[in-house]
């Protein structure tokens, strides 16, 4: 009986968050309010309280969930086997595609990833902490197998990260669309290069 009881709150959790993330991209974040979600789901707002003690935390949920695939498919490319840097390259183009694709052709998931952004959730610090360490995984196999030479692996994949914000991060990506700079392809070039082993110079 338990586990019934459980799987049925979670359905309904998943369906709240399902609700209010159409609802976020019809008509906004800001304008959305925990009963425009009830309504929808046909019970009461105290009902969906139940499930999320507030707007926040469902913004949170919503939030989780499109970080959370955009972190299982860096994941997955981090765990193919195969020579590193091209495996690095992919997660970084998947990375900027679908934070693009999900926000910044989006004008009302991006109003929500800003306020995300701006309100620094422990979610998306998170979601930065995790595509790092995907991308440090990366350098590690590329260490192991010559392609790469790092002494300090955990600040090597921090500075990677660092250098790739541009293309990362959703605000950044959107505002630098039409501005000057280097194409993805050459500041992973510049990454890559930067990992490579240092040549021994012979007099």
């Amino acid at each position: 009986m338990t586990l019934i009881s459980e799987t049925a709150e979670t359905d309904t959790r998943e369906r709240i968050l399902a609700v209010a993330e159409r609802l976020f991209r019809q008509i906004g974040y800001q304008k959305t309010t925990v009963a425009d979600i009830a309504k929808e789901l046909r019970m009461s707002p105290a009902n969906v309280y139940r499930f999320f003690d507030s707007k926040k935390s469902i913004h949170e949920g919503v939030a989780r969930g499109l970080m959370g695939e955009v972190e299982v498919e860096a994941q997955r490319i981090a765990d193919r086997p195969g020579p590193a840097a091209p495996r690095l390259r992919e997660l970084i183009k998947t990375v900027n595609r679908m934070n693009t694709e999900r926000y910044v052709g989006d004008s009302k998931l991006h109003e929500m990833v800003a306020i995300a952004m701006e309100e620094d959730w422990e979610v998306c610090n998170a979601h930065i902490m995790l595509i790092t360490q995907t991308m440090g995984h990366v350098i590690a196999q590329g260490m192991a197998s010559g392609e790469f030479e790092v002494d300090d692996l955990e600040l090597t994949a921090l500075c990677c990260c660092t250098a790739m914000l541009r293309f990362f991060h959703p605000q950044m990506i959107a505002q630098c669309a039409n501005k000057p700079g280097p194409s993805i392809d050459k500041m992973i070039d510049f990454v890559i290069a930067g990992l490579s082993p240092r040549a021994v110079k012979t007099r």
